[in-house]
């Protein structure tokens, strides 16, 4: 997983600003237990278009890992409310 952070952090510095770089390095710091990092770079995922349902998911995830248990459960609600198969997509990237 390496490689692929240094690509997204290399893509998130290119212009012009696009969610996708965070979000998927959010996916990254989520599946190494970065919930800092990971609550970080969806947080701005979200600054940018707030309608990105893995950006609230993944965010969710990470809150309830470290036990806030209001804002995880919030963001996972928001993201089923934009696509509501969003937990089977992360269940596939293995995040559980």
């Amino acid at each position: 997983m390496p490689g692929a952070l240094d690509d997204c952090t290399a893509a998130i510095a290119l212009p012009p600003q696009d969610a996708s770089p965070l979000d998927s390095r959010g996916l990254i710091y989520l599946k190494t237990r970065q919930w800092d990092a990971a609550i970080a770079d969806y947080t701005a995922a979200l600054k940018i278009n707030p309608k990105i349902a893995s950006s609230l998911y993944g965010r969710g995830f990470a809150e309830l890992k470290k036990g806030s248990a209001a804002a995880g459960n919030a963001d996972i609600a928001a993201a089923k409310a934009v696509n509501p198969k969003i937990a089977d997509e992360f269940s596939r990237y293995g995040v559980k």
